[in-house]
């Protein structure tokens, strides 16, 4: 069950990504034409994120334990101690940023040149962040696995 809560994790953090590419996109030509899809997907941006920030607390708490302990005693206990503490922290920015994403979108994007701009840096650092937050994660699964390798 824990593989399932993670990849559930992964797909909706992944999805707030492509969310936020998407946006970035549709921003980029910004018109009365998509101005609705625009508002829609922040939304779902925002939705996804949520899901997967508390899915993946969830097994955080639940079961992150066990594998904290492998990635301690294996050799890149940096994979906890330095990569997880960061994603723990940024977090809180993507958070912050996504929620914000409806609000943002809610401005009159066609007509104003600012709302825009506001809305492709948003969208932009979205995407960097959930981008590393998805390498992070690579690192974290990654020292699991060299923590189980015989030595």
């Amino acid at each position: 069950m824990n593989e399932v809560i993670l990849m559930a994790h992964v797909l909706f953090g992944v999805a707030c990504l492509i969310a936020a590419v998407w946006l970035f996109v549709d921003v980029l030509q910004a018109n009365e034409g998509n101005i609705t899809r625009i508002q829609r997907i922040s939304w779902g941006a925002a939705g996804c994120m949520w899901l997967a920030f508390l899915i993946g607390g969830y097994w955080y708490v639940t079961a992150y334990k066990v594998d904290k302990a492998i990635i301690l005693k294996g050799p890149w206990p940096f994979a906890h101690s330095m990569v997880m503490e960061t994603k723990e922290h940024l977090v809180i920015m993507l958070l912050l940023l996504v929620t914000y994403l409806p609000i943002a979108a809610s401005d009159n994007l066609v007509a104003s040149k600012d709302a825009r701009k506001l809305m492709l840096w948003v969208t932009a650092i979205i995407a960097v962040l959930a981008l590393s937050m998805d390498g992070e994660g690579a690192i974290i699964a990654m020292g699991v696995k060299v923590g189980l390798l015989p030595r």
